[in-house]
């Protein structure tokens, strides 16, 4: 039976999956945080992540990350409230072998773990096309490693950053403190290997990523 762990940071719907997917497919374990999961992941190696998209931490990319250094055949199956271009792009990009929103019943995403697990690619229908038109035009030369190492939370940030928000309007739009926002502006600093705020913005209108 094809195994699994449930990452989210509810702890209602984790058992709300699990109790969906009983008798279904082989429930591993689950976990609440970025940490716990890629702990659990890594001791538990189940065939299949139920991974997902927003969580505190750096989300299901920082999981992805985390695991992909150890375990770099890990599969990963992103099931999110959110069905944002973006997001899913993001995911994808990451590693995610599949993309499905939370709508999905408990047989539907019992038959999408199995089939991620068994190699094949799953999106919610709605999600499909524009997964293979975002990756239908994307030339080898348009993929940017240094875009690619920033979380989608932090391409969030810049986003705001270089349209001229302060710290404390992006964090009220964000739903997030102003401390996170600067922990954020920080880390991309960091990355990106930049010194100041107006560097980013300079740097996030060069690759378009402004409106």
């Amino acid at each position: 039976m094809t195994s699994v762990v449930i990452v989210d940071d509810h702890s209602l719907f984790r058992a709300g999956v699990r109790a969906e997917l009983d008798g279904l497919v082989d429930v591993l374990g689950d976990a609440p945080t970025v940490e716990d999961a890629v702990t659990r992941i890594l001791e538990l190696e189940p065939d299949v992540v139920l991974l997902d998209v927003h969580m505190p931490g750096g989300g299901g990319l920082e999981v992805i990350r985390q695991v992909g250094e150890k375990r770099p055949a890990q599969r990963f199956l992103a099931l999110s409230v959110s069905d944002a271009p973006e997001d899913v792009i993001a995911i994808i990009r990451a590693g995610a072998r599949g993309y499905v929103t939370k709508t999905i019943s408990g047989t539907e995403l019992a038959d999408a773990v199995k089939r991620i697990a068994d190699g094949d690619a799953v999106f919610s229908p709605r999600l499909a096309g524009f997964v293979l038109d975002a990756f239908a035009t994307l030339s080898p030369a348009e993929v940017d490693p240094e875009l690619d190492q920033l979380t989608a939370r932090e391409r969030e940030v810049l986003r705001h950053i270089a349209r001229g928000y302060l710290y404390k309007e992006i964090a009220a739009r964000l739903g997030i403190s102003t401390k996170t926002v600067e922990a954020h502006v920080s880390a991309v600093l960091r990355k990106l290997q930049l010194s100041s705020r107006h560097e980013l913005s300079r740097w996030a209108v060069q690759r378009r990523l402004v409106d």
